[in-house]
């Protein structure tokens, strides 16, 4: 059916289910046996699917292959009708998502004798849209790619690129030029939809000549977005922090803002920290012809469109802009004044007026009477159903009630949490030395270092990565409450679930009661999750010095199914069904 975001194949002649769930930009299929366990032979799924309006059917390819001769690796990335998924669940990014239409997906069991040849059981179909707008006209939830550290990065464009692509310094970043040959192509590769989506609301204010634009910002240092706030000229107001070293005399936010004073006008440019930090990034335009917001926790810079995981939203209508403009108002007339922001309409809650989408919106920093951060810690450990999924900026470091209230919830064997978090790891200024604190559904936190796999760090059949881009990777604010039930709902913004976030710094909240946006960002989460569980079964196979492969089917007495965990472990029992 048109416009579902939750579709299941109906072959009933299949062994298995298959539940497909829409992303933005992306997809997550889910599959579960349908009777009891698998059988021995099974080793996994594949995976084909076919674009709106196509007459073929595409395979995707696993970069893992089942042993060859002599258990030789496969260095080469198969069809997954030769290379068959092992897992459950499997999120995909179709070539062309934005297109127009319904995708069609076929997943087929794998099976494998004793002799080593494959045989195929009864495909389940489904078919999806994935539209780029979540909600068109209203509501877009956009995502960055933030894997510059990863196998499809290499592929695309060699594991030397992030040099050429990327500056090294913040004090060169408004005058860095990327001289890699295919580098707008990879740009918008590693922005995804969320810079593209907000070049787009800058470029349509910029057509709009009559349209007025209100800017918040924290980091300001990408070229493209400077050139574009130049041409707006004294329609362009604007708010940049300063705090700490935003603020020196050669930082980019410095420099931005002296081009910008040139543009707009000095009268329209205004350095601001509020009781800590400026933290927002919204963008506002209001014109005859656009009327648009954007919040989330995407920074105006390389690092935060091209490093970093993160999430912008795209609002439209005139009640949007209003809540929007007033509080940019409120911003700059009580400049660094935090509490008396704090007793203004902008930091209470305040609904969005979407239409059949429930979603309300609150500023910080706040006053302590309507402080929201132990409101949220209650509804996550009160409020919680069935599943939780975060990513929170050191929340395992950081004691306050989130965090309390997230541990306390991982005691609930019939709730499913997931969650990801930033880890200070040794010194920041040297590469790689910002870690993940990765909570599995089991309740043990993980602290990973996404480090780049290169030289003696490189498995088979896996390439060596690029070694740039050091610093915090995971910048999501994001908490997930129940998405597969009506009540699910999302926080998201530029606010980090601290208290300074809260009572101090200038930030965006948003709380997002729909399920189709719920789905939207767990399908991401499981993508990240999912990437850096892997990162680490690579870099402990390296360190072994094993072979990542594909599983064969049981051979002889005391050998396992891959599948065997799935079916005997309470939390992968959980992950297998909550999703199918």
């Amino acid at each position: 059916m048109a416009g579902e975001f939750q579709v299941s194949g109906t072959n009933k002649a299949a062994l298995f289910t298959l539940k497909l769930h829409r992303g933005d930009g992306m997809l997550l299929l889910a599959m579960n046996w349908k009777k009891d366990k698998p059988p021995k032979d099974f080793v996994g799924f594949a995976i084909e699917y076919k674009e709106p309006k196509g007459s073929k059917f595409f395979s995707l390819k696993n970069r893992l292959a089942l042993p060859g001769n002599e258990n030789s690796v496969n260095p080469n990335a198969l069809s997954t009708r030769l290379s068959p998924i092992q897992k459950f669940r499997w999120v995909h990014f179709p070539r062309n998502a934005e297109m127009i239409g319904a995708f069609v997906y076929r997943v087929s069991p794998v099976f494998m004798n004793t002799a080593g040849e494959l045989s195929y059981g009864e495909a389940q179909e489904a078919a999806i849209e994935l539209q780029r707008e979540t909600y068109p006209d209203q509501l877009n939830v956009t995502f960055t790619r933030g894997f510059v550290s990863s196998q499809a990065f290499v592929d695309r464009y060699g594991a030397d690129a992030i040099a050429t692509l990327l500056p090294g310094k913040n004090d060169v970043d408004l005058n860095f030029v990327p001289t890699h040959p295919e580098a707008a192509e990879a740009l918008a590769w590693m922005g995804f939809e969320a810079r593209s989506a907000i070049l787009e609301v800058l470029d349509q204010a910029i057509g709009d000549k009559k349209a007025l634009v209100r800017a918040v910002v924290y980091d300001l240092n990408e070229p493209g977005i400077v050139s574009r706030m130049e041409k707006l000229g004294r329609r362009l107001q604007i708010i940049i922090d300063d705090e700490g070293a935003h603020g020196a005399a050669n930082s980019s936010e410095t420099l931005a803002a002296q081009r910008l004073v040139a543009s707009a006008g000095a009268q329209n440019v205004k350095r601001q920290h509020m009781g800590s930090l400026q933290h927002n990034k919204t963008i506002v335009v209001d014109g005859p012809k656009v009327q648009v917001a954007v919040c989330g926790s995407t920074n105006h810079s390389w690092r935060g469109f091209f490093v970093q995981n993160n999430n912008a939203i795209i609002l439209r209508g005139k009640g949007v802009v209003k809540l929007f403009r007033t509080a940019f108002d409120d911003y700059w007339v009580n400049d660094n004044q935090a509490a008396v922001f704090g007793a203004t309409v902008s930091a209470s809650w305040q609904q969005l007026g979407l239409k059949g989408i429930g979603a309300q919106i609150s500023f910080s920093p706040r006053a302590r009477k309507n402080a929201v951060l132990q409101s949220i810690a209650d509804d996550i450990g009160n409020g919680t159903q069935s599943s939780l999924f975060f990513s929170l900026a050191f929340l395992y470091q950081t004691p306050g009630p989130i965090r309390t209230a997230i541990k306390i919830l991982q005691k609930e064997k019939n709730v499913f949490s997931y969650g990801i978090s930033d880890h200070a790891v040794g010194d920041l200024k040297a590469p790689y030395t910002q870690g993940l604190d990765l909570q599995k559904p089991d309740g043990s936190v993980t602290l990973v270092q996404p480090a780049a796999l290169t030289g003696k760090n490189v498995p088979e059949p896996f390439k060596s990565e690029p070694v740039g881009g050091s610093g915090t990777r995971m910048h999501h604010k994001f908490v997930v409450i129940d998405f597969d039930k009506p009540t699910a709902r999302v926080y998201m913004g530029s606010f980090n679930f601290s208290g300074a976030a809260d009572t101090s710094n200038g930030e965006n909240l948003l709380l997002i009661q729909d399920r189709r946006i719920a789905v939207s960002y767990v399908v991401e989460a499981l993508r990240i999750f999912d990437h850096y569980h892997f990162r680490v079964a690579q870099l402990d196979a390296a360190t072994a010095q094993k072979k990542l492969q594909l599983a064969i089917p049981p051979r002889k007495p005391g050998d396992k199914a891959w599948w065997e965990e799935d079916y005997s472990d309470a939390r992968k029992i959980k992950d297998r069904e909550l999703f199918a």
